[in-house]
């Protein structure tokens, strides 16, 4: 895809200013901040815009050169090379320039649960929430559990986290969906293999500007906590439920020893969850037509397979398998699975410019 001359004239006209706007020292308050995300959207555009134009530049005088029969051949040497470089040079720039999600640098609420394979489902719930942690820990990221539902027999029958970093929705809101897990339970005294399943959904992290709860629109409950949990359970009233009227959400909190703490961390969740369903009606058809470039994300669709006696995990949006199976649950190689998603919607993207 080749981007017009114009569009790169302007594109470093634009960054040439920005550039001078931050360094006049006159920016202030909300300026400053309007500028600076600007500044930091468009730099890396800027940078290989101006590889793309230095590229073609040197294009154009070599190919002058072609008519000097002393500089002829070292000229059909650097520009066979240059227009060798040239069309990836060209492809980074419009990927570059490609509509970002205004999430994507946003930090983000992870959600697994426990789906059909009772104990076994648990089981592996927990194995993928190991998985985003030691992800998560290789990135730089932090992770904080927000609310848990422990399994008698291990793992969780539910958990939701905090992942908190730059660019944690950009890299795994390609995980909502269904995960499969096949292999031989622990308690399987036959050795047959089993097929379970859990739910994961990651959301962005909202502001309290993005979301504005009415403290009419909500019903609270306020009941003893159930379940592992220490003495303090069943001692005192402090587990909470909070229902959003007008959306029928629901979230329960009963981690915490304290009432309050349960109630915000319950608030918590219950911002993201409509953050993420204000997104969904606003973006509307065209939210659909870009989930169906790399599935859906949607909870009911299954997205991905473990197979433990094979070894493998199979993406069945793009049809990747790697035989990293102990590496991906370590997550050293799930940024392979991520990368790949990721430039299956950026390849999907640009042919939608292209037609």
């Amino acid at each position: 895809m080749t981007i017009p001359a114009e569009r790169l004239r302007q594109i470093t006209h634009r960054f040439a200013e920005l550039e001078a706007r931050m360094a006049s020292g006159q920016l202030e308050g909300e300026e400053f901040v309007t500028a600076s995300r600007d500044y930091a959207e468009l730099e890396p555009v800027a940078k290989v815009a101006g590889e793309v134009q230095a590229m073609r530049d040197e294009v154009a005088e070599l190919t002058q050169m072609l008519a000097d029969p002393e500089m002829k051949a070292m000229a059909e040497e650097e520009l066979s090379v240059l227009k060798r470089r040239l069309p990836q040079a060209e492809r980074d720039l419009a990927i570059a320039m490609l509509p970002r999600d205004e999430a994507d640098a946003r930090s983000a609420m992870l959600e697994i649960r426990a789906g059909t394979g009772g104990d076994e489902a648990a089981l592996f719930a927990g194995d993928l929430y190991r998985m985003y942690e030691r992800f998560a820990a290789e990135q730089g990221w932090r992770v904080e559990p927000v609310s848990m539902n422990a399994s008698d027999a291990g793992g969780f029958k539910e958990i939701v986290a905090n992942i908190t970093g730059v660019g944690v929705f950009a890299k795994l809101k390609w995980e909502s969906g269904v995960h499969r897990v096949q292999r031989v339970p622990v308690t399987e005294s036959g050795g047959r293999i089993h097929t379970s399943a859990a739910t994961v959904a990651v959301l962005p992290e909202p502001t309290e500007v993005d979301v504005q709860i009415n403290d009419n629109d909500l019903k609270i409950d306020i009941y003893r906590a159930s379940g592992a949990g220490g003495q303090h359970v069943n001692t005192t009233d402090s587990a909470v439920r909070i229902t959003h009227l007008p959306s029928g959400l629901v979230v329960i909190c009963q981690d915490e020893r304290s009432q309050h703490k349960n109630r915000a961390k319950a608030m918590q969740v219950l911002r993201a969850r409509l953050y993420e369903k204000m997104r969904d009606e606003a973006q509307g058809v065209e939210a659909e037509a870009r989930k169906a470039m790399v599935g859906s994300g949607d909870r009911s669709e299954r997205i991905r397979t473990y197979n433990f006696p094979q070894g493998r995990v199979t993406d069945h949006r793009i049809g990747l398998t790697l035989h990293k199976l102990p590496e991906v649950l370590a997550g050293t190689a799930l940024g392979e699975l991520v990368d790949a998603l990721t430039a299956e919607d950026e390849a999907k993207r640009l042919s939608a410019m292209e037609d």
